[in-house]
């Protein structure tokens, strides 16, 4: 029952924060959102900030989850970095609430030191694994820029699908990624190991 009462109180902070576009929701709040009185919910997680801190780590565990299957299911370094890329736009991830609370995340990681560690672990899994997969197609300098402008690109889709008035569906935001992806790979010279495309394993990063 405290496994399913911490995910509600979890889930029901991600909700608030999506829907309020800050972390200013209340312990009061989020307890109410999940059904659970406020005391429970100190019980549980002991204060706000340690709730909001599980909360990030959940968006990040599910986000590692989807890529370890997706990756799996690859059998090409270029099919696994369109995996990546897929991943990255997966419905959950990119619903409005969701990424609005990314966004919330970002801004609190100015001035909280753990928030911050999380985000860039994030933003280090993200580079690994497009890395990894390009330098079986690139020289690793060429692997290590494109892997930099492709992450960078995926961030900044997220923060463009915030503007309300200029959104840009699921569809899109992939495309416009394979797009880029795939203009640079033709310009790239090519490394030796790319016209094998031999399958390989992606390592993940555990959460701490």
């Amino acid at each position: 029952m405290e496994r399913v009462r911490r995910k509600a109180l979890v889930d029901a902070a991600l909700r608030l924060i999506g829907d309020h576009g800050s972390l200013t929701v209340t312990m009061s709040d989020i307890a109410r959102q999940a059904g659970v009185s406020p005391a429970l919910a100190h019980h549980y997680f002991g204060s706000k900030e340690q709730l909001l801190i599980e909360t990030i780590r959940s968006l990040l565990r599910q986000l590692r989850n989807d890529t370890v299957a997706a990756l799996k299911a690859a059998r090409t370094p270029r099919a696994r970095l369109a995996a990546i890329i897929r991943v990255s736009f997966h419905a959950d991830q990119f619903a409005p609430g969701t990424i609005a609370a990314w966004l919330a995340f970002y801004a609190e990681a100015q001035r909280s030191e753990e928030t911050r560690r999380f985000l860039v672990i994030y933003a280090r899994r993200l580079r690994s694994n497009l890395l990894a997969d390009l330098k079986a197609l690139l020289p690793a300098d060429a692997a290590e820029r494109i892997a930099e402008g492709a992450a960078a690109m995926i961030d900044g889709l997220y923060i463009r699908q915030s503007l309300k008035s200029a959104p840009i569906g699921i569809e899109a935001s992939i495309a416009l990624t394979e797009d880029y992806l795939n203009a640079l790979l033709a310009t790239a010279s090519p490394s030796p190991r790319r016209e094998k495309e031999r399958p390989h394993r992606t390592t993940q990063g555990q959460m701490t």
